[in-house]
């Protein structure tokens, strides 16, 4: 498994905004770049949004419908984007210069939540069962059919229990790396058998951890309603991870996942603590990646 990063053309480091305002009533949950772009996906309807980080201009990408969810959505190294459809237990994947609907996996699940792409398979948590889905790729990322899918059944340390288990997912060299919410506990999960193990953070505290972005070998945890980004550098093995830094900010309204420019984070806000209402504004914004901390 690979992950990090896209390399970024030196405009696309140079952002200075600090926000992006949100169609009224988007409801966003997840966030993804191809490296220049922006992309969100919406809770209330399913619709995807692209935004350029330097002009602040956002447009639709995908149209919503009435019944349809986006929790997380992942940008693939083949220009496609895929959506997480949370209780709708199915996950779409889109062109991400057309809108296109290419494909619809059905899957036997709970919460599908959020995704983890590479160039052999995408990888979906699941928040209620015990499992991640699987969407295996072909040769030059060729998409399968439905009936190629899997589920991984998860086995080992990570344990569910009430409430949200499973939620952010990545997927580094040495493993898929997933973060218990209600725990605050990072596990590294085997692709192939599914078995886990604890990634010893020591004190660190990434309870309400949603989202996670992964740069090279330090993974960013979206604490949702602490408000803060913790930076974890994770060894080679992923069997610890050292806290380096935290990045917060008084714009942030229930972050809920995270995305890497450059030096730049972008996050969404899911303000989940107010009524849903198609008149709600919603926007994302931007923090400096976090400074390491002393020692």
């Amino acid at each position: 498994l690979a992950a990090g990063a896209l390399a970024l053309p030196a405009a696309a480091q140079d952002a200075t905004l600090a926000r992006i305002d949100m169609p009224a009533g988007w409801a966003p949950e997840g966030i993804t770049t191809d490296g220049t772009t922006l992309y969100a996906g919406s809770l209330a309807n399913g619709a995807s949004l692209q935004a350029d980080p330097m002009s602040g201009e956002p447009s639709v990408l995908v149209e919503g419908a009435d019944g349809l969810i986006v929790a997380g959505i992942e940008y693939d190294d083949y220009g496609r984007l895929w959506a997480a459809g949370a209780t709708g237990a199915e996950v779409r994947v889109y062109d991400a210069e057309s809108g296109e609907l290419l494909a619809t996996y059905p899957f036997e699940g709970g919460f599908l939540n959020d995704l983890a792409a590479t160039p052999d398979a995408v990888y979906v948590s699941d928040s209620f069962v015990p499992q991640v889905a699987v969407v295996p790729l072909g040769e030059d990322g060729a998409l399968p059919a439905p009936e190629e899918t899997s589920t991984l059944p998860i086995s080992g340390d990570l344990q569910y229990g009430e409430g949200f288990n499973a939620n952010g997912i990545v997927a580094a060299p040495g493993g898929l790396v997933i973060v218990h919410s209600g725990l605050g506990q990072l596990y590294r999960v085997d692709p192939a058998t599914g078995e886990s193990s604890l990634i010893d953070t020591g004190d660190a505290d990434l309870t309400a951890g949603d989202g996670l972005e992964l740069v090279d070998d330090t993974v960013y945890v979206m604490r949702n309603r602490a408000g803060e980004i913790v930076a974890v550098e994770l060894d080679s093995e992923l069997a610890t991870g050292t806290v380096t830094g935290i990045a917060t900010s008084d714009d942030f309204d229930v972050a809920t996942t995270v995305a890497a420019l450059g030096d730049d984070l972008w996050v969404v806000n899911a303000r989940f603590g107010i009524e849903p209402s198609p008149d709600n504004e919603y926007w994302m914004s931007r923090v400096d990646a976090p400074a390491p901390t002393d020692g």
